[in-house]
């Protein structure tokens, strides 16, 4: 990437008001291959004051201008699909095939379905006498984390675009590398100078800075329920909109009814997307006791069917951590299961065998996890499966629910009705029922300490636009 060592701001290229370089390191290989240019408070305003400059005429474009620019996006974005694929696999780890088919697509499957919302969406609504609008809220703080970087990057780009907001994105600085080829495809699609911007830097410096800045209107944050609570305390002085999508630690209910092989096995393929580096994906598996046995020996034979390996091999399906500073907790928190009673079905600590480099995780399947150890309780970020037994369907319920995290949860069973009437009692902000396939329209976001704000389809869009009533309108 030519960019590396400078910002995106009012449609130039520009340097940074003074930066410090933070080393780009392939987790593959643990080898660094190039430096990154890390911004400052300065930076931040820079950007700030141009995005505030362009944000009056952008909020009065026409929905007929942003829908097409949002198609001519998509086709640029498409015309570099294989770019973002290996950027991505260099940048977080990512194997090859997963960073085509896992990664690189979600970019293209959210502009196409914020498209259609779009070209249909009301934003007036008359009331009686009142009319009812809304408005694009202002100048937007975006916060992006690494484990998902283009897909988080367009959930809000996309719909902040799309309401008439105007920008300045900080990518997490180690995915930085998608994100600055989104900007390429931003500026030659033509977004107008002033209506995006892209700061890189990390988040005491770069982060706190957009959180805090009394000319954003709105933050929207993905990341750890930890640096989302410190964004939300920045934010709240200036008393601006805060979105986040944040932890997660997901319960998968396996019912009494059904098919066990295939549910476990689909099972640990969901714990294990994205080398287990998601925050809505099953990590609790929930069995009832008396299928524990069967379920832990299908489990722990489906994870040793995962190979490891090379991220440019097409054959490979886990790759490495994205540091090592995740790897080292991953491995302490597979070690407090092992110490606190677990039964170790298949993995544990150290590199998987053949590997001796990188930030790779032996796939790691524990059974007999009682709710109250740290595996089942605490968000791992890696290819680490708990399974739980219970007794019933109202304690599958109580356990799936025991937890400070609301972001996902899972339902497997025979009879959809079941199904439906278990998920309904779970809270959490999206609930899957017998591994549907993924619904690019459906609201993303949570409940408790997995967040406050929903991204995705319509939903996502309505974050970035504020209510305005006006009352005594008149008649329709």
């Amino acid at each position: 990437m030519s960019h590396t060592n400078e910002f995106y701001i009012d449609g130039k290229w520009v340097e940074p008001m003074s930066a410090t370089a933070f080393d780009l390191v392939d987790p593959a290989t643990e080898t660094r291959f190039g430096t990154l240019a890390l911004g400052s408070a300065a930076d931040v305003d820079r950007a700030v004051a141009a995005a505030r400059r362009a944000y009056p005429a952008w909020s009065r474009t026409s929905v007929a201008e942003r829908v097409a620019l949002l198609r001519r996006i998509l086709e640029l974005y498409e015309s570099r699909y294989d770019e973002f694929a290996e950027l991505m696999r260099r940048e977080m780890g990512a194997p090859i095939t997963f960073a085509r088919n896992g990664q690189a697509v979600r970019g293209p499957a959210h502009l196409k379905a914020l498209i259609d919302v779009l070209e249909r969406f009301e934003f007036e609504e008359q009331r009686g006498s009142t009319r009812v609008m809304l408005e694009p809220i202002g100048v937007c703080g975006l916060i992006t984390p690494w484990n998902w970087p283009i897909n988080q990057i367009v959930v809000k780009i996309g719909p902040a675009l799309a309401a008439g907001c105007t920008m300045v994105l900080k990518p997490s600085e180690y995915s930085p590398l998608s994100a600055l080829l989104f900007a390429e495809v931003l500026h030659d699609a033509g977004v107008p100078p002033g209506v995006f911007h892209l700061v890189n830097g990390d988040g005491p410096g770069v982060g706190a800075a957009i959180a805090s800045h009394t000319d954003i209107d709105m933050v929207s944050f993905t990341g750890s329920t930890r640096a989302g609570v410190l964004v939300a305390q920045m934010a709240a002085h200036t008393v601006k909109r805060v979105a986040q999508e944040l932890g997660g630690k997901s319960a998968n209910i396996l019912l009494d009814d059904v098919n066990l092989a295939e549910a476990v096995t689909r099972g640990v393929a969901a714990c294990f997307t994205n080398s287990g580096q998601s925050c809505s994906i099953p990590t609790r598996m929930l069995v009832p006791h008396h299928l524990m046995d069967d379920a832990a020996e299908l489990a722990g034979r489906a994870a040793q069917a995962y190979k490891t390996g090379p991220t440019d091999d097409p054959a490979t399906q886990l790759g490495p951590l994205v540091n090592a500073n995740q790897f080292k907790r991953v491995q302490a928190l597979i070690q407090s299961g092992i110490d606190e009673g677990a039964r170790l079905v298949t993995g544990g600590p150290g590199l998987p065998v053949g590997i001796a480099h990188g930030y790779y995780v032996r796939p790691t399947v524990f059974a007999n996890v009682t709710p109250d150890m740290a595996i089942a309780r605490e968000e791992i970020f890696g290819p680490v499966l708990s399974i739980i037994g219970y007794d019933s369907e109202a304690e599958a319920i109580d356990i799936a629910n025991g937890t400070e995290y609301g972001l996902a949860a899972y339902v497997q069973s025979a009879d959809i009705e079941r199904a439906r009437r278990v998920g309904r009692a779970l809270r959490a902000g999206g609930v899957h029922l017998n591994y549907p396939p993924a619904d690019f329209g459906a609201p993303f976001g949570g409940y408790k300490r997995s967040g406050n704000g929903r991204e995705w389809g319509e939903a996502g869009l309505r974050e970035y636009l504020e209510t305005k009533a006006m009352v005594g309108y008149g008649a329709a």
